[in-house]
């Protein structure tokens, strides 16, 4: 896998990048949602994350149109933050014809407004890789994260046995603007144990599940 894996460097304009993708979700944040209820491939990705959350308090980042949150925000006390404006506004109304209540905000993923270990699970789909600043990104994620919590992420990688079908999948991720990081070796770097399942799309989409390290 190493020899096939060329993961992105880091933006050097990281406000432009940032400025970049919040105007593409503003374009399409309506056929975004349209996609997402009517593609079946998409929305199974997203319910690998289903059983790994555990209350009483939740946070997903990232949302999108809040498919996700429709799924189980009913059952927590759950909050969402986005940094896009017309995708918060898609997710409350996707959450009111649901029924589910949840707290929703606009927000940056590194300079999220809540306490230090808020939260029992902390959620991103498909997210990560749209974040100009991997480090700064994971460090807040883990900070509002329990000691006992859990960080859930699905998003696109490398997959593992090096398939062409796979890593085609990547490179057109690649393309579309998305940053493809190590991320085992991120979740290393901060001293974190992760899990790293393969769930879908020849390989190249991973569920991680990470959890803080704990002492000998």
């Amino acid at each position: 896998m190493r020899r096939a894996a060329r993961y992105s460097p880091e933006p050097r304009d990281k406000r432009a990048f940032s400025e970049r993708f919040d105007r593409q979700y503003s374009r399409f944040a309506r056929a975004y949602d349209l996609a997402v209820k009517l593609l079946p491939t998409w929305r199974g990705w997203l319910r690998h994350a289903i059983p790994h959350i555990q209350g009483p308090r939740v946070l997903e980042v990232s949302p999108g149109t809040g498919w996700l949150l429709t799924q189980y925000a009913g059952q927590f006390e759950t909050h969402a933050i986005d940094l896009n404006r017309d995708l918060i506004e898609v997710a409350r109304r996707n959450l009111r014809r649901a029924g589910a209540m949840a707290e929703l905000q606009v927000g940056d993923v590194e300079a999220l407004p809540y306490p230090d270990t808020a939260f029992d699970t902390v959620i991103s789909t498909m997210a990560f890789s749209g974040y100009p600043d991997g480090r700064a990104a994971l460090a807040e994620l883990v900070r509002v994260m329990r000691p006992e919590g859990t960080l859930v992420i699905i998003d696109v990688n490398y997959p593992s046995d090096a398939n062409r079908l796979g890593i085609a999948l990547v490179e057109l991720w690649k393309r579309s603007g998305d940053l493809i990081r190590d991320m085992n070796a991120l979740f290393a770097e901060f001293d974190l144990d992760a899990t790293d399942r393969e769930i879908g799309g020849f390989g190249s989409v991973h569920l991680y599940l990470v959890t803080r390290r704990k002492g000998p």
